[in-house]
């Protein structure tokens, strides 16, 4: 047991930091997971308290070393996990300014619609792979600088969340690409900060992180920090890259035509490819993850979060199992019941904040199954649309897996395979996103040879193969879905207007 060796993966999310104490192989030992606010000091703000989640990445990291009761000297590397599209202003001390701003906040919403409207600005995404969104980062920048100009002009430097974290422990400003790409400030051919979004921006080079690649190695950890994490200072940490692409490695698709679905309180497709590819039609994000890999693929706000808005205005008190046996005693297609499912706007395939969720179809007949189910199915369709922008743009799937908290379900999975008409595999580890980030650090340490060859590690639980009968009910919903959606499109921002009008008249 003493000469053993292992590796934490840590995930720093948008509400909980998981930390995973994995072998050698890939094997999960220990998992901790602690939670944190997600704050909402003005409408349509999302923020995190940046030292709320230090302590909880100090805190997991302890608790799976005590539980396991492992030597610190085991531990081959720490390796990094984070959220993308966060910003936190920094002053010249190195304090916070600012809560950290995560994707969720869309305050910018107007400064998005307005930054769209700029004379080519479709050739930035082309130089940066990324769409121009109240998610964005760069874009979060013109807003602050617009909204709370003094703080703009005393920040030194912009960061992220996962950079926040690093600083503590390095005293470094250091950034991966991956998670630097996810700011749009980042030209995929150079892999250097572009000018002309920096400019966009209003802001210097020298406000920004060090770039590094992924496998990237640091040492030594501030000593207190170390102690507090019950680790050596000189401990290995791999700085590791954004969740979306070590989800992708943690399923193991991480081949060209693997395509990789992640259902959390968001959703995500994305797959790999060896170059960099952007979407004529401004659907999907690209991003760096090694020299030969690129993540490119869409991202909906609205994956898990939406069946707990319904759980909640349904009452349901027993949690999400209640659900999914509602969801269960109703028949595929919900009875011709339609959900959209935007209820917090849309990033892929739509990019508007002012999408808006609506139950279509609705009769005296339906139920509370009927909801459930096509609640589920909507969050799905969405994706599938999605999945088709990919498959335009990248080329045919050989392959879908699926990982995250609905993928648990085997209501969910078959429900996936059927809309989608393709197989469903589902790994063991649920964890894709701490999964990857250890493959990565085996990979960082020439454990691995290649992230390739990272697919002996993975093990696959469940496989759903598609329902003839189910398959024919949705191909005829699926346009009828569509047609609905593009006919909804030329309202979302009338009705998004009227109520902004209504909610402040009411307050």
């Amino acid at each position: 047991m003493s000469s053993q060796q292992f590796v934490i993966g840590i995930d720093i999310g948008t509400s909980s930091t998981k930390s995973i104490l994995f072998d050698i192989q890939g094997q999960a030992i220990h998992k901790q997971l602690i939670e944190y606010p997600l704050y909402s000091p003005s409408p349509l703000a999302a923020e995190q308290n940046p030292d709320e989640v230090l302590l909880a990445v100090l805190n997991t990291v302890k608790q799976v070393i005590h539980q396991s009761q492992i030597l610190p000297s085991q531990i081959l590397c720490l390796t990094f996990s984070a959220a993308m599209h966060s910003l936190i202003a920094i002053d010249t001390n190195g304090i916070p300014l600012t809560h950290s701003i995560t994707w969720a906040d869309a305050r910018s919403g107007l400064v998005a619609h307005e930054l769209q409207q700029i004379p080519n600005i479709h050739q930035l995404y082309h130089r940066t792979g990324a769409i121009l969104h109240t998610t964005l980062p760069l874009v979060k920048l013109v807003w602050l600088r617009q909204t709370y100009p003094e703080i703009f002009q005393k920040a030194t430097k912009f960061i992220s969340i996962k950079e926040y974290i690093f600083y503590q422990l390095f005293q470094r400003f250091i950034v991966d690409y991956a998670i630097a790409a996810a700011t749009g400030l980042l030209n995929l051919a150079t892999l250097d900060w572009d000018a002309e979004a920096l400019a966009l921006a209003n802001i210097h080079p020298t406000q920004l992180s060090e770039l590094v690649p992924t496998t990237h190695i640091l040492q030594p950890i501030h000593s207190e920090l170390a102690d507090a994490m019950g680790i050596l200072p000189d401990t290995p940490v791999v700085i590791g890259a954004s969740d979306g692409v070590l989800s992708n490695l943690g399923l193991g698709a991480i081949h060209p035509g693997a395509v990789a679905i992640t259902i959390g309180t968001s959703a995500a497709i994305r797959t790999i490819t060896c170059q960099p590819i952007t979407d004529p039609q401004q659907r999907l994000f690209c991003y760096p993850f090694t020299e030969h890999h690129w993540l490119v693929g869409g991202a909906s706000n609205n994956g898990g979060i939406v069946l707990r808005w319904l759980r909640d205005q349904l009452a349901i008190a027993d949690g999400y199992e209640s659900l999914l046996s509602l969801a269960a005693m109703a028949p595929p297609g919900a009875a011709g019941l339609i959900f959209h499912p935007y209820i917090l706007g849309e990033r892929s395939p739509l990019w508007t904040p002012d999408a808006r969720g609506s139950f279509f179809g609705l009769s005296i007949n339906h139920t509370k199954g009927h909801l459930v189910r096509a609640v589920l199915e909507g969050g799905l369709f969405n994706l599938l649309l999605t999945w088709q922008a990919l498959q335009d743009t990248t080329g045919t799937t050989t392959q879908i897996r699926a990982s995250g908290g609905l993928s648990v379900s085997a209501l969910y999975r078959q429900m996936m395979a059927d809309i989608f008409n393709r197989e469903i595999i589902v790994p063991t580890q649920h964890e894709s996103s701490c999964l990857g980030a250890a493959i990565l650090g085996l990979y960082a340490f020439r454990i691995l040879d290649s992230l390739e060859s990272s697919a002996q590690l993975i093990q696959v639980t469940y496989s759903h193969q598609p329902l003839s009968q189910n398959v024919a009910i949705y191909q005829q919903i699926i346009p009828i879905y569509q047609q609905l959606l593009e006919s909804f499109l030329e309202s979302y921002s009338s009705i998004a207007q009227l109520q902004s009008r209504l909610n402040h008249s009411y307050i």
